[in-house]
């Protein structure tokens, strides 16, 4: 798994990744840059000081600021052992679904807005969806290092799971009632539909409410990362922030 870019960097630093070798570019030793080498120096990660093209390389077009590093690949969760870190806590379950969310820019910055809104989890398809990948880290802005994403073979019986553990499903789609007016406290899960064609039949039948976002202009619909954080946000104020 390749990170580039400072601030994706330093987040796996913070989290838990693994990280093998981070790569720098030569004579590169001011700000941030500083900040790298001092926590891979304290875990002894190894560091390499290497020119742009090197770097350019190895970060495959993606804007790397002067760093890459080489770590391992994403872990994704199991559900299961969310549910039992979230009871142990003792907190009320909140989960967002992507339902086949396939731009990985969309699906990292639904995974930063999660994270930074307190969102125990984000559940991905196996099939037909974005996976974690370097753009996704990148559009993360690191995120990813701390936002468990489960990964599951069938969203359906997922949501049937989420239903037994006592949890609200609400549906981002068009014809529902506006988010603002929709109590979305205790514990829910958020489903945000496909770029083009939001969510599917099935899954708008499991879905115990269904919540919209009004659009005054002229175009009828947001970005699906940009849609996902309104909702998420407004059911992180309703839970009392």
């Amino acid at each position: 798994m390749i990170i580039s870019g400072r601030n994706p960097v330093i987040e796996a630093l913070g989290s838990d990744r693994n990280i093998d070798v981070i790569y720098i570019k030569a004579k590169e030793k001011e700000g941030s840059i500083k900040k790298i080498i001092a926590i891979a120096k304290e875990k002894k990660i190894i560091i390499k000081e290497v020119d742009r093209k090197k770097l350019d390389e190895l970060a495959e077009g993606s804007a790397h600021q002067g760093v890459v590093a080489i770590a391992s690949e994403y872990k994704y969760y199991e559900l299961e052992d969310v549910l039992e870190d979230i009871k142990n806590k003792g907190e009320a379950p909140f989960f967002v679904i992507l339902d086949e969310i396939e731009d990985p820019h969309n699906l990292g910055a639904i995974i930063r807005s999660a994270e930074g809104a307190g969102v125990h989890g984000v559940i991905i398809p196996k099939r037909r969806s974005a996976t974690i990948t370097q753009v996704v880290e990148k559009a993360s802005a690191g995120a990813v290092s701390y936002m468990p994403v489960i990964k599951v073979t069938n969203l359906a019986l997922t949501i049937d799971k989420l239903k037994d553990e006592g949890l609200w499903i609400y549906g981002l789609d068009m014809d529902g009632a506006p988010y603002h007016n929709q109590d979305m406290k205790g514990s829910v899960a958020l489903i945000i539909g496909n770029e083009g064609k939001g969510i599917s039949r099935l899954l708008k039948e499991k879905c115990d409410y269904k919540v919209s976002i009004p659009m005054k202009g002229k175009v009828g619909s947001l970005n699906a990362s940009v849609a996902a954080s309104i909702v998420i946000y407004e059911a992180l104020r309703q839970r009392g922030l």
